[in-house]
């Protein structure tokens, strides 16, 4: 019987880290799969040793982002309906009106809503999206490659791209069976599902039940519990650098302990520099009794190439080195900036290096909870705050928060004062590993270094 020919469709460098930076391709081939990458990424995946053809071309139809807008707005309106909840307001983003190609699109968007604002609506939207998307020349050019190549299964490794929805239409055309991987754990919530395939790869128990919650047309048969790739890497011991190595390459003291501040982009948390200065006071105040024996590894944001931080850290150039991810910027759009696999090992050891992560709502909490390692959420508002509209309350009320089975899963720094006690205290005792392992269970299908092989293993029951 010949190998299963499976396509692994990377509409945009989002999915790079999980699916070609990871173990994912060798341990298909493990699997006896014949895989190729479709790929409409600026990276060279040949460079790995991968099979790839890459996307040329590849244009939406010029309505399809205000149709995708009205999709979006129409859901989170009928969720707020539904469930009397007006968090789902919070996911939406104001309008453009910057450039007349913006204004038009924005008001487009805005007459879609106006007339489709219904379940009924919403449906006819959707079908919209599909028409248009299957008459683009994009569409033809899929669908001569899938007829030239035929593979017996298609893998999206993203569900929001709108430069998705073409090759998964022509998949279906063909009666190509097609799937695609939920991204990230706050997804659902926020209405970003773009692509309709046949099944559909979640990370936990509770991503399925949020699956079926708001898209209620996908069928319990269709849904593969896999986890998420993204945490793999943390438990492959030949990435681990020994202390002397690691502290040697960053220029770290050996005599000092480090914690790790991870930061956000500008639209999570404006306040971000101010926050990081109230720690570097914090951490002061802490070595004013320990010999100066704690220091701060500062990692930013991947997407945030912005100066916001250099005053901070210069200021405090004696506590805080920074060590920047390793991404590379194609283009000014977030996901045109893209991982690289160094900073996948650059992560892994910036965790297994410090004693915890402090941050603002960020899924760091998982990527130390991999290392039994705490975490501190920053949880007060600044009180000269840079944009008088933003709260911490806001982030915490987003839906993904109310998975916290505990309160207790992190450790709450509810104002500058108490940072140093708190950080202190975490250093000392283990009071909220137990707890947030719990959360990472429910977030996270375990054991999390298997779920490429989960995938494989679904893939493999579905092309069959």
């Amino acid at each position: 019987m010949p190998n299963k020919k499976i396509f692994i469709l990377l509409p945009d460098g989002v999915g790079l880290r999980n699916f070609a930076f990871s173990n994912f391709y060798k341990m298909g081939l493990e699997k006896k799969f014949n895989i190729t990458y479709w790929n409409n990424t600026p990276f060279d995946l040949t460079i790995l040793g991968f099979n790839e053809i890459k996307i040329k071309n590849a244009k939406s139809d010029p309505l399809t982002d205000s149709y995708k807008n009205a999709r979006k707005h129409i859901e989170l309106n009928l969720n707020i309906k539904r469930e009397n909840d007006t968090v789902y307001d919070t996911y939406r983003f104001p309008f453009s009106y910057k450039n007349i190609k913006g204004a038009i699109k924005s008001y487009a968007a805005r007459f879609l809503i106006a007339l489709y604002n219904s379940e009924r609506g919403l449906e006819k939207i959707r079908e919209k999206i599909k028409k248009r998307e299957s008459k683009t020349d994009f569409y033809k050019h899929c669908l001569q490659t899938l007829q030239e190549e035929k593979p017996d299964f298609i893998f999206c490794t993203n569900q929001r791209p709108v430069l998705a929805i073409a090759p998964i239409l022509a998949a279906k055309e063909l009666k190509i069976p097609t799937g695609t991987f939920i991204f990230s754990w706050d997804n659902l919530p926020k209405a970003t599902m773009v692509v309709e395939t046949d099944y559909y790869f979640v990370w936990s128990e509770h991503m399925k039940l949020e699956l079926q919650k708001y898209y209620p047309y996908i069928k319990e048969n269709q849904i593969f519990i896999v986890g998420t790739p993204q945490f793999e890497s943390h438990f492959d011991q030949d990435s681990l650098l020994d202390k002397v190595q690691f502290f040697k390459e960053h220029n770290l003291d050996l005599n000092k302990k480090y914690i790790c501040y991870s930061g956000d982009d500008f639209t999570t948390c404006p306040d971000d520099p101010q926050y990081l200065s109230d720690v570097a006071d914090a951490v002061r105040k802490i070595n004013e009794n320990n010999n100066n024996s704690l220091a701060i590894l500062f990692r930013r944001c991947p997407v945030d190439f912005s100066n916001r931080y250099n005053e901070v850290v210069k200021k405090n150039k004696d506590l805080i080195i920074p060590i920047d991810p390793i991404w590379k910027k194609i283009g000014e759009e977030w996901n045109t900036i893209l991982p690289t696999q160094e900073d996948v090992r650059l992560l892994t050891n910036t965790i297994f290096h410090t004693e915890m992560v402090v941050n603002l709502g960020s899924s760091m909490v998982f990527d130390y909870a991999c290392f039994k390692k705490p975490c501190a959420f920053l949880n007060y508002d600044i009180p000269s705050k840079i944009d008088p509209d933003w709260s911490v309350s806001k982030i915490y009320n987003y839906v993904h928060f109310r998975s916290m089975p505990d309160k207790n899963a992190v450790i709450w720094l509810n104002s500058a004062d108490e940072i140093s006690v708190k950080i202190k205290r975490a250093l000392e005792t283990t009071e909220t590993l137990k707890s947030v392992q719990h959360w990472f269970e429910i977030i996270n299908q375990q054991p999390s270094e298997i779920s490429s092989n989960r995938i494989w293993d679904s893939i493999e029951k579905i092309s069959n």
